[in-house]
């Protein structure tokens, strides 16, 4: 739920605090003073679009900040929107990006203003209130029918690029068979060319190369001189007085190592010049190899890995000119198949979403009566698409008579604003039975109701407010009379500027703004005594 927000040179809004509690928080104040910007301010911190119209005329930046709590974690949310046009994001002191505070804030809360339900006169959304409705049913039947669609599509687009390619790869096949022989003749292999850049420097230079081992080695273990039997007697004298001391006996250690080590070092030398021999055939072989390896690099454009790679896809578009019309049989055979199974899925997955909405039918139409529709009749019409989707082929859509005599018709061709409040406000008390969004935002979800029916709509927010906290816009007295905490909007001006206040009320201080919005500027007992039946009627 949210607990907390701040609210700094937004709009007309000069510095607020509010407080947030569980159950209906209910906010009124006059119009035009500023009811909607809060709501605004709210949205902001929950990740909607920045506008430098928000900032405070005359200051540099607005800041909205918001503590709200998921599943046991709390989050402290920072909007900051600057005068220039910079938007900066953060979570917990983290700047973040616009998207990744939209993915937490989802789960935060729901914001619904006057025109928010244009979501429920698109059919793309009432398949998805079927969806959430029966979830843990649907969920798993919606997958199988999406992987199935998937492996459906795979082999559809294979069977189109081999039917479409086959003609183009019959008139190219003797150019590919002899691009393929031509690189299967190279018998080539993967950085061969590497190797042999290296094996020709050694050749073109092994003249040079065995002289200095040959000369390398004679200073090293030669008859006459021998470095290395030189060190043998010099280990083999530190050796004779090593017991003296700790220092001899460690130089003693290090001297023995290090002759081990030259000793091996002198039979490699010894190998490599024993081995080193300039043939000129060799080298005209190497040479030669290379050449045809450069040659097909550059003719290609491409390295020995792309040329494999390419010899590769020519030997597959070749096996597919031969084997055409094999390939083609297996591939039609297995679109079948898998679209025998998809079909099958997808009828699995709309008799599940008939039985669910003839279950939500019920419990809409139980809602809408709550609300004052008493003759309304609600049916949840399917079709069958022709074009199979991830997603079903179901279509679906609300049907709708919202007065005895009225034919049934789309959602889409309700015109009254104030039957549209209340439909909307019918799902989201089924749809917030189970979802996990923990907080609901209503703004002015009144309009164009009054009298009975505005507090039939009260009732129905105190309602959804017990497992859901609500914070409402009003300015219906009977609306407001259901809030577990109300807090009230002014506007207030001096000689230079304009500024919001917002305060939570009291008891009487509920009933004194019950009765404003009863009666007017005039307060009466009356009116009082109205607001008080009122506050009492909701309880």
């Amino acid at each position: 739920m949210l607990s907390h927000i701040s609210i700094k040179n937004f709009a007309i809004i000069e510095n607020v605090e509010i407080d947030f509690h569980e159950g209906l928080n209910i906010i009124t104040g006059e119009t035009g003073a500023g009811k909607s910007i809060v709501i605004e301010a709210v949205s902001l911190a929950l990740g909607s679009r920045a506008d430098t119209a928000f900032v405070r005329s005359g200051t540099d930046k607005a800041i909205v900040q918001l503590v709200g709590t998921y599943r046991g974690e709390e989050y402290v949310i920072t909007r900051e929107v600057s005068a220039a046009g910079k938007n900066l994001c953060k979570i917990n002191g983290e700047i973040v990006t616009l998207n990744h505070l939209n993915l937490l804030c989802r789960k935060l809360a729901d914001i619904h203003g006057q025109y928010d339900h244009q979501s429920l006169l698109n059919p793309d959304y009432h398949i998805k209130l079927i969806d959430l409705y029966k979830k843990d049913e649907i969920l798993p039947a919606k997958e199988k029918v999406s992987a199935i669609f998937h492996q459906y599509r795979d082999i559809s687009s294979k069977l189109k690029n081999l039917i479409a390619d086959a003609a183009e790869n019959r008139r190219q096949r003797d150019f590919m068979a002899f691009e393929l022989e031509e690189i299967k003749n190279a018998e080539l292999k993967a950085g061969e060319d590497e190797t042999l850049e290296e094996e020709i420097s050694l050749l073109e230079n092994s003249e040079h190369i065995y002289e200095g081992l040959a000369g390398a080695y004679e200073l090293s273990n030669s008859e006459e001189f021998s470095a290395l039997g030189n060190m043998k007697k010099a280990v083999d004298q530190i050796g004779e007085i090593s017991e003296y001391s700790k220092e001899l006996s460690e130089i003693h250690q290090q001297m023995s190592d290090t002759y081990y080590v030259f000793e091996e070092l002198c039979s490699q030398i010894r190998e490599l010049r024993d081995k080193t021999v300039f043939s000129p055939e060799e080298l005209d072989r190497s040479i030669s190899r290379l050449e045809l390896l450069n040659g097909l690099k550059r003719k290609h454009s491409t390295s020995i890995e792309g040329l494999i790679a390419y010899g590769k896809e020519l030997s597959e578009k070749l096996d597919q000119v031969e084997n055409l019309d094999a390939m083609k049989d297996e591939l039609t055979s297995l679109q079948k198949k898998c679209e025998t199974d998809l079909k099958a899925a997808c009828q699995s997955l709309s008799g599940l979403r008939k039985a669910a909405a003839k279950e939500l039918q019920e419990k809409i139409l139980s809602e809408l009566s709550e609300l004052n529709f008493k003759d309304a009749k609600l049916s949840i019409d399917f079709k069958e698409s022709p074009d199979f989707s991830a997603n079903g082929t179901d279509v679906v859509e609300f049907m709708i008579s919202s007065n005895k005599g009225e034919k049934l018709k789309p959602l889409s061709k309700i015109a009254s604003g104030g039957e549209m409040s209340r439909i909307m406000l019918a799902f989201k008390k089924i749809v917030g039975d189970y979802d996990e969004i923990p907080t609901m935002i209503f703004d002015e979800i009144d309009a164009g109701i009054s009298g009975i029916t505005a507090s039939i709509v009260g009732k129905k927010l105190k309602q959804i407010a017990e497992n859901h906290q609500i914070i409402c816009i009003t300015h219906l007295p009977q609306i407001a009379a259901f809030g577990f905490h109300n807090y009230k909007i002014a506007k207030e001006s001096d000689e230079s500027s304009t500024y919001t206040t917002v305060i939570q009320l009291r008891e009487d201080e509920k009933i004194q703004e019950i009765a404003r919005l009863l009666g007017g500027i005039n307060i009466t007992e009356t009116t009082l005594q109205s607001a008080k039946e009122l506050v009492e009627a909701s309880k």
